[in-house]
């Protein structure tokens, strides 16, 4: 199959940043906070650009905005993804910057930081990083993950839900 450029001068205006944000908001998707090591101990950021890339070898991708303050410290070192159940809102809003809130329980004895009771954990090092815009694409090699059963923390329509357990997952696919 062969793809045709388009000259730049026939190319579509691109879109603004508000209306692409609208748009995306309806992809509903799961809500994670990555957590690392700061200069200051366990730091985390909430982000919901989270997906599987490979399974051989594991890595997982994460889309970091250059403007945060964590950056450059993230992407240069091992980072956790936790993955939010419907009853962590509040850790969600937390690493995203709302104050007023009950500071964050840690994992004990792990290697990366991790939040205590997350849905879903996926521990990573640094794989691949690539430009991606305004933001940075991090590839991590999988060194560790667990999950629990419970209902999953969801953002869509720039609102918090919920996507409820069902009996049967993909692991009747297996």
């Amino acid at each position: 199959m062969s793809h045709t450029l388009v000259p730049e001068a026939q190319q579509a205006t691109p879109p603004s940043p508000g209306a692409l944000r609208a748009c995306m908001s309806r992809f509903a998707t799961g809500v994670t906070v990555v957590t690392f090591t700061g200069v200051d101990g366990p730091r985390g950021v909430t982000m919901n650009s989270f997906t599987a890339a490979s399974a051989d070898p594991p890595l997982v991708l994460i889309s970091v905005a250059r403007r945060a303050r964590c950056h450059d410290t993230l992407i240069g070192g091992p980072f956790c993804v936790n993955i939010l159940g419907a009853e962590q809102e509040s850790l969600a809003r937390l690493f995203a910057g709302a104050t007023g809130l009950t500071e964050p329980r840690w994992a004990p004895g792990t290697r990366v930081p991790r939040l205590a009771n997350p849905l879903a954990w996926v521990e990573c090092e640094p794989w691949r990083s690539y430009d991606g815009g305004d933001h940075t694409l991090v590839l991590g090699r999988v060194t560790g993950l667990g999950h629990r059963d419970g209902d999953a923390l969801t953002y869509a329509w720039s609102r918090f839900g919920t996507a409820v357990e069902t009996a049967e997952g993909i692991e009747v696919l297996n």
